[in-house]
């Protein structure tokens, strides 16, 4: 398949039509959190979770699959001809970490009110980068790590705060000294820079293309502006403690629009310093 450069630690499936093997080919991490690669016959449209998921001129796509990704969702083509297939595709479903603690201050668990509207405006900007519907894949050059360090915090886990679930972390969290600097992953266009975000302070994102973005949360600084292109290996950033971060640490992030997946699953096991 043309997109193994692409796939770190991959998972191979083929998903042909008998007697028409070029309608429907697929590899990647069929997991929870994961993702894959596929190729349709040029001019083919392809829905996947009710979303019209953007193709290339080759008939060249990208899905990903979300952190509570149900088992058995469904692929569907619609060919140049006007013929439909639908395909039924096997997601691994993950069991993730769960901590429960008790006994904190309320305002250790619930913002105060006066914060609202700040975190509904924050809220709405990364929404709005996450939208982008680039029709480049910028990521088809591959992964990297964008910093080196011990991992603090992994993908999915989750904290219940006094009885009450708190978001899951949807990030990998990066242990390094403050001012550590940050590259970029894979290649893209800046699609958000935040000096100031309330949860996660100084807020870097990138469009890898075909939905497919990057978030640096808790930065110390930030090196590029918004519209710049930058390539894998490019210095973006520097890491900090920014927001409600309890030390220095990255916490970078992978979605696929409105899909969390893991970070780990681009880039494989982190290398020694």
């Amino acid at each position: 398949m043309r997109f193994m450069g692409v796939l770190t630690g991959a998972i191979l499936w083929c998903l042909a039509v008998p007697g028409q093997a070029a309608d429907l080919q697929m590899d990647g991490q069929f997991v929870q959190g994961g993702y894959a690669m596929g190729y349709v016959s040029p001019g083919s449209r392809v829905d996947f979770d009710g979303l019209d998921v953007p193709v290339g001129v080759g008939g060249d796509f990208f899905i990903g699959f979300h952190r509570d990704e149900q088992a058995e969702p469904v692929l569907k083509i619609t060919h140049t001809d006007g013929r439909t297939e639908e395909r039924t595709l096997s997601i691994k479903q993950r069991q993730y970490d769960i901590q429960r603690i008790d006994g904190l201050p309320d305002e250790k668990v619930t913002p105060p009110p006066e914060v609202t509207e700040r975190i509904a405006a924050d809220a709405a900007l990364v929404a709005k980068a996450r939208a982008r519907r680039t029709p480049r894949a910028y990521f088809e050059t591959g992964w990297m790590w964008p910093c080196v360090g011990p991992i603090t915090g992994v993908f999915g886990s989750q904290r219940i705060l006094n009885g009450e679930p708190r978001q899951p972390h949807y990030g990998v969290d990066i242990a390094a000294p403050l001012g550590t600097p940050v590259v970029a992953p894979a290649d893209g266009v800046v699609s958000l820079v935040a000096p100031d975000m309330y949860f996660s302070g100084a807020t870097l994102m990138i469009d890898h293309g075909r939905g497919l973005a990057s978030a640096f949360l808790h930065l110390q600084s930030i090196e590029v502006s918004e519209g710049q292109v930058v390539r894998k290996g490019d210095r973006i950033a520097t890491l900090g403690g920014s927001g409600r971060a309890t030390g220095p640490h990255l916490d970078w992030r992978i979605n696929w629009f409105d899909k969390r997946l893991d970070a780990e699953l681009f880039v494989g096991p982190m290398p020694s310093e």
